[in-house]
């Protein structure tokens, strides 16, 4: 068992990075080489402004290559919930968000040429009691009525069709989402935007941002300074840095995958004929899909723990437990991949993006990020460039979390909270 993620171990290299050697200027520099980092600097660059992406490690090899693969449409909460706090008519803008999020990285598949097995798979997420199911017939309602008409209800009783287990009480489809192989995808847009025109400096972690005349800003690394006009922060999680304000604001949760050996197209399509991307209903649930090599890819929040090789371990014989839960016909399949990753969670599990301190930024997108992170890199981008372009996450408030200094010392006692939650919820 690979202690990697599968997404990056079966990635190309990128190729074309400019190591950073000395100081230089740019238009616009870009803090982070995420989906949102590279997002922007695709955008940018094809625009004709002047990029310079600053990345601590490899591009794309944090949440960006290390999540499910799903590339989902819907927001986290139930579409009423959300309309009850900022009205219809913006809620229906944050859930179409995350519909062009989908289809931005659908039109970038085929525009660049990324060779990332893009599907329109769909979307079904499992009730794990009855009374969830319950709240999905209510919930579609409003969906199909208010803002997405292309979903649908399926009952206990035709599962099979979709998933082959006896653990879930039906489901709620969202027939706008799709998959993807998340690293292929992010080496794809790296080198799509230094096609562009954009500068990728790998290994330049910025300890320090700095004004300096004239409103611009003088970035610092180990290697060398940037100075730039504008910048975008696209730091997700990041425990490192000068960016103290937005720790105290994003939970860093961890997140982890194993991934079965292959299966073989028929035991493959046995167990999930309607190869969708699927979620579970619980709090600390799962979220499962297959790739295009017939492999089951099953993750989930096993414990409420930051990723490192211990806690991945035993974050991955708690998911190989549940896996035979949910599908004891492959309880002999080989885990192939065990890895984690860390979820740049927000206390309401809502995105935010504008503006702090003269700089833009764009994160927070608390296990949803896939398709919102190439969406809101791309909304930033034309922003900067003069664009009328809305922020669906505008002027949303985000208050520091109360004791929360970067370090999540209470996330075994958030784990305890949210598995009680599922035993009487």
């Amino acid at each position: 068992m690979k202690p990697n993620s599968f997404w990056l171990e079966t990635a190309p290299a990128f190729t074309k990075n400019s190591p950073l050697s000395g100081d230089g200027r740019a238009d616009v520099a870009i803090v982070g080489g995420g989906f949102t980092g590279l997002s922007a600097a695709l955008t940018l660059a094809k625009k004709g402004i002047s990029v310079r992406l600053l990345e601590a490690g490899k591009v794309a090899a944090e949440a960006s290559g290390r999540n499910g693969g799903h590339c989902n449409n819907g927001l986290s909460h139930e579409f009423s919930g959300v309309a009850a706090r900022f009205g219809v008519e913006r809620a229906r803008e944050m859930y179409r968000a995350f519909d062009g999020g989908v289809d931005l990285v659908e039109r970038l598949v085929t525009s660049e040429g990324i060779d990332c097995d893009f599907v329109r798979s769909g979307k079904l997420k499992l009730a794990a009691r009855p009374a969830h199911f319950d709240k999905f017939i209510r919930a579609q309602e409003v969906l199909a009525r208010e803002v997405d008409a292309d979903t649908a209800i399926i009952a206990k009783a035709d599962l099979g069709t979709e998933v082959a287990t006896e653990r879930y009480y039906g489901g709620l489809l969202q027939r706008r989402s799709a998959s993807m192989h998340v690293g292929r995808f992010g080496i794809g847009l790296a080198h799509a935007a230094t096609r562009a025109g954009a500068t990728i400096h790998q290994d330049a972690a910025v300890t320090a941002i700095d004004r300096i005349g004239g409103g611009r800003f003088r970035l610092k690394t180990a290697r060398g300074a940037i100075e730039a006009d504008q910048v975008v922060l696209a730091i997700g999680a990041s425990q490192h840095g000068p960016f103290s304000w937005f720790r105290r604001r994003i939970v860093p949760v961890g997140s982890f995958i194993i991934v079965t050996e292959p299966l073989g197209a028929e035991r493959a399509s046995a167990i999930m004929p309607g190869r969708r991307t699927c979620t579970t209903s619980q709090h600390i649930g799962n979220y499962f899909r297959l790739t295009s090599d017939h492999r089951l890819v099953f993750g989930g929040r096993a414990r409420f723990a930051m990723s490192s090789p211990t806690s991945d371990l035993k974050s991955g014989v708690i998911l190989q437990a549940q896996l035979r839960e949910v599908f004891p016909r492959i309880a002999d399949a080989r885990i192939d991949y065990c890895w984690g990753g860390v979820v740049d969670m927000t206390q309401d599990r809502l995105p935010r993006a504008g503006m702090r301190d003269g700089m833009h930024y764009a994160m927070g997108y608390s296990g949803h990020g896939v398709q919102m992170s190439v969406y809101m890199g791309d909304v930033m981008a034309r922003r900067i460039s003069g664009e009328e372009l809305p922020n669906p996450w505008r002027d949303v408030e985000w208050p520091a979390v109360p004791l929360h200094f970067g370090k999540p010392w209470f996330l075994p006692f958030a784990g305890l909270y949210y598995r009680a939650l599922d035993r009487i919820s």
